[in-house]
């Protein structure tokens, strides 16, 4: 493959928030968590649960966690990223970020829209809703859907305002 190919799908992903009225097959969602699977996490311990939700009234309900989780009221499917903070209790975060950002890269080549839910600051409403322990932290909820919206790429900064080079100040030039 071509190099700057295999950086298209990293390029050109963005968060879709609206939906065409078309079911999501289990088997696409299925194939997008086959891929999740082999998201980088510490030591290896793939920490992360995937819960996917398809339920209308369950859809509804995770709408409703705070306001920037509103995608889910159109959603056809959520995949709820779980972590087992006893599992990796310094990484849980990291490694489940990193999955969800799998799913998310995914979905985007099987022409599945997603955008990111925060869950962390109801992390409590989120098990409750779905059914989970304890120890298992929601880091993400994933809105998905075939796309109705082709959003325009945001502005980004300049590497020159991001990058140092051997120590922090050396600023690129």
């Amino acid at each position: 493959m071509e190099p700057r190919e295999c950086l298209r799908p990293l390029l050109e992903r963005r968060s879709v928030r609206v939906y065409q009225d078309r079911e999501v097959p289990l088997e696409t969602i299925l194939e997008i968590l086959r891929v999740a699977r082999w998201a980088p996490s510490a030591r290896n311990q793939q920490p992360w649960e995937f819960v996917v939700v398809r339920d209308r009234s369950t859809l509804q309900k995770l709408s409703r966690i705070h306001i920037g989780a509103r995608p889910l009221e159109l959603a056809k499917a959520a995949v709820v990223v779980l972590c087992d903070k006893e599992k990796a209790p310094v990484t849980y975060q990291v490694d489940c970020a990193n999955a969800a950002m799998y799913i998310m890269l995914a979905a985007y080549c099987m022409g599945v829209g997603t955008v990111w839910i925060n869950s962390l600051r109801n992390t409590d409403e989120v098990r409750e809703i779905v059914g989970a322990p304890e120890n298992m932290v929601p880091v993400a909820i994933i809105s998905m859907g075939y796309p109705a919206e082709s959003p325009e790429a945001k502005p980004r900064r300049p590497l020159e305002d991001m990058v140092h080079l051997e120590r922090f100040g050396n600023r690129l030039r």
